[in-house]
């Protein structure tokens, strides 16, 4: 009853293509903004910030950068890590070799950098697609994996391979405490999903949903399969670098070229399959999932007063992780988001049956 669209007329071509035309959704957003930016950076804890906000923030970009690629375009990928290690260590590049860098064009430059590395590995699916495809991507993986270990230039020639960054500042303030740190994360996210979405709703997002359910059917009716799949490929591989170079500097502070291993990649893979293949909602969804779970496999043991190892904890995690992995492909392919869309529908109709 609380969830109705009657008496909401839309008078005009922007009221109509408004990103949230339902007023109830708009106030749930703005709510939700308010508690993203106000209530949580002056009620979560230092614990809350470092094991769960910081991460999903990040996690949650990565995911969406990585949505736009395999969940609009239909182009499968397996070397998301990479791309956000490229991100990660231009971006500390750009701040050790460049006196004065400020710490916002790091972050863009890193996401630069990875556009490059995407569009690169990203030409092989002109001609190539699907699984072969998806091995293409992981060659990027090795690559770069290769690259990052055995090219002292771009470590700063540090002798054990880890680089480390300083204090962080934006603007002349330094961000020194966690809420902070999360602030910033949480800006950059919300800047990355409006502009994820904004894109998969205008041309260039039907253009890249167009190749996913039928590429020839596209080229026969006058879509560029160049352009379409690397202009996913670039829009996905800056949102994912800018992603990995917040990882880096935010989150690890310092790091070692086995933090964006494969791992990584599988990781992220697993939350778009989760939380919903084509969909902004369902990377939030599936990085809340990912974050979330060791956590609850951790405590809520011990809050019943279960033993359970921190060893068999891992195992369970990745049993789950699997298990809710092929539920969700024979279930709902779709997702967490597909189940939040029909409770949405469902309370448009309620108590109606049809």
């Amino acid at each position: 009853m609380f969830y109705r669209e009657n008496g909401q007329y839309k008078t005009s071509y922007g009221a109509d293509l408004a990103l949230f035309p339902v007023v109830q959704d708009r106030w749930a957003m703005l709510a939700l903004a308010l508690a993203a930016f106000v209530a949580i950076p002056l009620l979560a804890s230092n614990y809350a910030f470092h094991a769960v906000l910081i991460p999903f923030s990040i996690l949650a970009m990565a995911a969406i950068g990585l949505n736009v690629l395999v969940g609009y375009c239909g182009q499968i990928s397996l070397g998301t890590g990479a791309f956000m290690a490229v991100g990660a260590y231009a971006a500390f590049n750009l701040q050790a070799r460049i006196d004065g860098m400020p710490l916002l064009l790091a972050l863009l430059g890193g996401g630069a950098a990875a556009t490059l590395c995407g569009v690169l590995f990203g030409i092989p699916s002109l001609r190539i697609r699907g699984l072969y495809l998806a091995v293409a991507t992981l060659a990027a993986q090795f690559f770069v994996d290769w690259f990052t270990n055995r090219v002292a230039w771009v470590t700063n020639d540090s002798a054990s391979g880890s680089v480390s960054v300083g204090t962080l500042s934006m603007f002349g303030y330094a961000l020194e405490t966690p809420a902070q740190k999360y602030l910033l994360c949480a800006a950059l996210l919300a800047v990355a999903a409006v502009l994820a979405r904004n894109l998969a709703r205008g041309a260039i997002g039907r253009e890249w949903m167009a190749m996913r359910d039928m590429d020839v059917a596209a080229s026969v009716i006058g879509i560029r399969p160049v352009h379409a799949k690397l202009t996913a490929f670039a829009v996905s591989s800056f949102i994912v670098g800018v992603a990995g170079a917040l990882w880096g500097f935010v989150h690890l502070g310092s790091w070692e070229p086995a933090a964006f291993g494969i791992d990584k990649s599988l990781q992220l893979l697993f939350m778009i399959i989760i939380g919903g293949l084509g969909s902004i909602a369902g990377s939030f969804f599936g990085a809340a999932f990912i974050v979330l779970l060791p956590l609850l496999l951790n405590h809520v043991p011990h809050w019943f007063g279960l033993p359970l190892s921190t060893a068999t904890a891992a195992h369970l995690e990745h049993m789950i992780f699997g298990a809710l992995i092929v539920f969700f492909l024979v279930v709902e392919p779709h997702g967490l988001a597909r189940l939040w869309a029909t409770g949405r529908q469902k309370l448009r109709l309620w108590p109606f049956p049809h």
